[in-house]
């Protein structure tokens, strides 16, 4: 289905929020690795979330100061908020919940998001972005949530059969 053009790499991109019950919003540029003429698109091997407080040394919990749940996803499109799990354009998503009793934990929702481990296992995205959506119950005071999203991926070049299903479902998602 696809030829390896790149080894794997990884993409980071931090989202930032600051305020309670308000989505967050972060992209990342895929311009210069997705080519439509070339049937270039882009594999995503696996996903991680790492979630720090306002400085790298400020805990998360800290910056969370009471009882709440981060909620973080990625998306091949822009939907303009957090999206259920059927939607496909819902790349990865993970949950950390967190309570007064010291309790901390990732919900298992798809964190992390391992799309297997062979060279021709992932999700090929084809679109120019990414987006990052993320939303908080609760932040301290003049605190911060930092949520660093790491995505391991590979240039891929497509046939032109695949490429355009591709695209015709990432096309038929945004509807």
């Amino acid at each position: 289905m696809a030829t390896k053009k790149t080894s794997m790499f990884t993409l980071t991109e931090r989202l930032t929020i600051s305020a309670a019950a308000t989505e967050t919003f972060a992209t990342i540029d895929l311009g210069s690795y997705v080519d439509v003429g070339d049937r270039q698109a882009l594999q995503i091997h696996s996903v991680d979330y790492v979630f720090q407080g306002t400085l790298p040394t400020t805990t998360t919990v800290a910056a969370m100061g009471n009882s709440g749940c981060i909620k973080v996803q990625l998306t091949d499109l822009n939907r303009g908020g957090l999206v259920f799990a059927n939607d496909r354009a819902l790349i990865s998503s993970a949950d950390l919940n967190y309570d007064n009793d010291a309790y901390l934990s990732r919900d298992i929702d798809l964190y992390p998001d391992n799309f297997g481990k062979g060279s021709d296992d992932g999700r090929y995205v084809v679109n120019d972005q990414l987006y990052v959506t993320g939303l908080t119950s609760v932040v301290a005071g003049s605190q911060a949530i930092n949520v660093t999203v790491r995505v391991n991926c590979s240039i891929v070049s497509l046939s032109a059969k695949d490429f355009m299903a591709i695209a015709i479902q990432s096309t038929a998602a945004d509807n």
